[in-house]
């Protein structure tokens, strides 16, 4: 009874996916042009048009050009229910399931290495799930401005798109792509993880870094580096089926297999890494800007809701 009492009090879960799901909207909003950059770059194979765009700087110039400044934020709303979506239930799930299994099974001490990695695959591949029909509508308004006038969509916001595709297209239409995208946040999740784990690991060896904010940042980048690698050429076949039209009444790609396969034998197989540096500089501090997002509102709500002054974010 008295360790029980001595147990600190814990976040609510639904706090907990409240807090998930802010902290990665507030980061979209400083890298949403680097998403709309990767995406444009990853379809710029697309209906014989290999060489569209050259580079990420090319990219941005096109788009400032043809669209506006605004242009960059293309996408934005679609962005941000991802992130309400996806990542509200990812990092929800993955605290919830740490927490427990830290209270439950390990006497208070933190999962090993594998165990985290397998927690991170389950909460990508959940939060993935309910995250698909916001994915969808990112990529088709992020793309819609490299199609000719008479072929763009344009949906006016992320709730004209989502009504539009079910209405034009049928309710499943949302979940186009549903699979690879569990397969990416599996190994984008794990994959940051595992990396993460280990580069601050060795970060702190040295005699340069100290657990702080400047350690997370060097180790989240090289994370994110590892991770852009290990994931692109699966997000670039979720990138394509779901922006995929019908050609003559049949579907462009029969799945992830056929996307990747048409990939390497039209454009080489470099094309599936295609967009590299906008992913990675989005990824890269996206991940930074949402864990620290995610500490401090934590280490916030534990000091003067929970009243634990120990100033830890928790995770």
């Amino acid at each position: 009874m008295a360790n029980q009492q001595q147990q600190p009090k814990q976040i609510p879960n639904l706090v907990k996916f409240a807090f998930g799901g802010t902290a990665g909207m507030a980061a979209t909003c400083f890298v949403q042009p680097l998403d709309l950059v990767k995406n444009r770059m990853q379809l710029s194979g697309v209906g014989g048009q290999a060489k569209e765009h050259k580079t990420s700087l090319h990219v941005i110039q096109a788009v400032i050009r043809n669209e506006g400044l605004s242009g960059l934020y293309a996408g934005l709303s679609a962005g941000l229910l991802r992130q309400a979506s996806y990542t509200t239930v990812r990092m929800g799930v993955y605290t919830s399931i740490f927490d427990t299994y830290t209270r439950e099974y390990s006497q208070g001490k933190p999962p090993g290495f594998f165990i985290k990695a397998a927690m991170g695959m389950t909460a990508g591949a959940v939060g993935a799930f309910f995250g698909t029909p916001a994915e969808v509508s990112l990529i088709r308004m992020t793309s819609d401005g490299r199609l000719p006038p008479a072929e763009r969509r344009g949906y006016k916001n992320v709730f004209d798109a989502l009504l539009r595709i079910t209405r034009e297209e049928g309710l499943f239409t949302l979940w186009r792509g549903c699979i690879p995208t569990i397969g990416r946040a599996m190994v984008v999740n794990a994959a940051q993880l595992a990396s993460y784990s280990q580069a601050k690991q060795i970060l702190l060896s040295t005699s340069y870094f100290s657990d702080n904010i400047g350690c997370h940042f060097a180790a989240s980048m090289i994370s994110g580096l590892i991770t852009t690698a290990a994931s692109m050429p699966v997000d670039i076949a979720k990138t394509r089926i779901q922006n995929m039209k019908m050609i003559n009444g049949r579907p462009e790609y029969t799945g992830a297999l056929d996307v990747l396969g048409k990939v390497i034998r039209n454009e080489g197989i470099f094309a599936l890494w295609k967009g590299f540096t906008p992913y990675y500089a989005r990824l890269g501090p996206h991940t930074v800007l949402t864990f620290i997002f995610l500490e401090q509102m934590n280490k916030s709500y534990r000091e003067y809701v929970l009243g634990d002054k120990s100033g830890g974010g928790g995770l």
